[in-house]
């Protein structure tokens, strides 16, 4: 049976967001609207965090929502944590931005 804490919206999505805190080695099952998935946890993944629901190559988009929220900046495996150290996001990242964060608007 399909974790209801781990939610994809389109199956089109490489990602998965945890609703739940996952640990390491965790086996989870995932709901991706076409499927259901299994994709053991290679690190732990947070509440609200993603975790790839496949393996996702290096500059391949990364697809939440349906959308492309960023490019993979190295090959990520399935059951990888996905977060700013291995996604080049769309959005840019506030952190880095060096004074006031600028919104983005599409």
């Amino acid at each position: 049976m399909p974790d209801r804490y781990l939610k994809v919206v389109e199956p089109s999505d490489n990602v998965a967001t945890a609703l739940r805190d996952i640990e390491t080695g965790e086996t989870v099952e995932v709901d991706t609207g076409d499927e259901v998935r299994s994709v053991e946890a290679l690190e732990d993944v947070r509440f609200g965090h993603k975790l790839a629901i496949e393996d996702i190559e290096a500059g391949e988009t990364i697809t939440k929502y349906g959308k492309s929220i960023g490019n993979a900046t190295e090959d990520i495996p399935a059951g990888t944590w996905v977060h700013v150290q291995n996604v080049e996001s769309n959005y840019g990242r506030g952190d880095k931005a060096g004074g006031e964060a600028q919104a983005i608007h599409e």
